[in-house]
């Protein structure tokens, strides 16, 4: 490493290092991006305020101890357009996405709640339709909706619907704790899918191209996995908001640990990376809502992909890098020309705005 590439990675160990200060005195876009500025607003407001040791570890459900019982609990909010698109809508994704964040931190999802926020104006029909996707989805996933709430505002007040789920599960297999250096890291299939529908979806681009939505529970294929790595199955991960880099970037800040990652094995799908390539958008930031991320283990790693892959979701799952021990929180990328890069947290707003 050469002393321009030390003091580079000395200052960004500074930057990392201070306490988090929110600069702008209004909520901007970027706020809700998944990037830094998102990571900004959570630590400077939202986890000063409501600091405690379960939100503090930051996992994607809190996790409890109830009468003996190991529970999980979640809650996400929805606000995503258009409200239909490729392969899914604003329902389905409710229930994945609530159904998804338990599963990640090793849990059997059980109930559901869901608040809906409605605007004056919209269609019944299209009410009736989100609620017929959210009733499909939980059958899939083998929970119930079983508590929630309704709102209505003024018109203009609203993007038409806007829902929130909250979840609660039986935590079926711990998790054996931060990941090493050694480890492997994983998706379970080809990413950006979700993102990229979105996008075209909203019809303010001129591109075609034959991409549906990711969206689906992954709560069989997880237990699968976790089944197959008894012991060895460190973190998981669901790649939502800011795509698989981010969550990258948050496993390695937290661990102190590197992650490195092949840039030939990351798996996206042609019509999905020629998007990206004439959006100049990087796949690895795109929002998916069916894709994990899991890190196991090096003595796991074979039994890991091959019971992702014996899963349909699970197919084209991938073993995409590996986590080592220096520079330290920062993610790398071995890009197919033999170089290698940082891949750092998303700055600002992704253009079009995706969620």
């Amino acid at each position: 490493m050469t002393v321009r590439e030390e003091q580079v990675l000395e200052r960004i160990e500074r930057a990392r290092g201070r306490k988090a200060r929110l600069r702008e005195d209004k909520i901007t876009l970027a706020h809700g991006s998944g990037g830094k500025a998102t990571h900004t607003l959570v630590e400077a407001v939202f986890r000063e305020a409501f600091a405690n040791p379960r939100l503090d570890r930051m996992d994607d459900s809190a996790l409890f101890r109830v009468n003996g019982a190991d529970l999980a609990f979640t809650t996400d909010c929805h606000v995503v357009s258009p409200l239909f698109f490729p392969g899914g809508d604003i329902g389905d994704l409710a229930v994945n996405g609530t159904v998804n964040d338990l599963a990640v931190c090793g849990a059997r999802p059980l109930h559901l709640s869901a608040g809906f926020i409605l605007e004056e104006g919209f269609p019944v029909a299209d009410l009736r339709r989100v609620t017929e996707s959210m009733r499909r989805a939980a059958d899939a996933a083998g929970v119930d909706i079983v508590t929630g709430d309704t709102k209505v505002v003024e018109r203009g007040k609203a993007d038409g619907c806007f829902v929130t789920t909250a979840g609660v599960g039986v935590v079926r297999s711990r998790l054996a704790g931060e990941i090493r250096p050694g480890d492997a890291v994983l998706v379970t299939g080809p990413i950006g899918e979700h993102g990229v529908t979105i996008m075209l979806a909203r019809g303010e681009l001129e591109l075609e191209a034959d991409v549906v939505s990711d969206t689906a529970p992954l709560t069989c294929l997880l237990a699968d996995l976790a089944d197959a790595c008894p012991g060895g199955l460190r973190r998981m991960r669901d790649a939502t908001r800011g795509g698989v880099a981010t969550v990258l970037n948050e496993l390695a800040s937290d661990a102190g640990t590197a992650v490195v990652v092949e840039e030939d094995a990351i798996p996206v799908r042609p019509a999905v990376r020629g998007a990206c390539e004439l959006l100049g958008i990087d796949p690895m930031y795109v929002a998916c809502e069916g894709r994990a991320v899991v890190v196991v283990a090096p003595e796991c790693e074979r039994d890991a992909l091959a019971a992702l892959r014996a899963h349909p979701l699970g197919e084209e799952a991938a073993v995409i890098g590996r986590v080592t021990d220096d520079p330290s929180g920062l993610v790398l990328l071995r890009t197919a020309f033999g170089g290698t890069r940082i891949v750092d947290l998303l700055v600002g707003d992704p253009l079009p705005r995706i969620c």
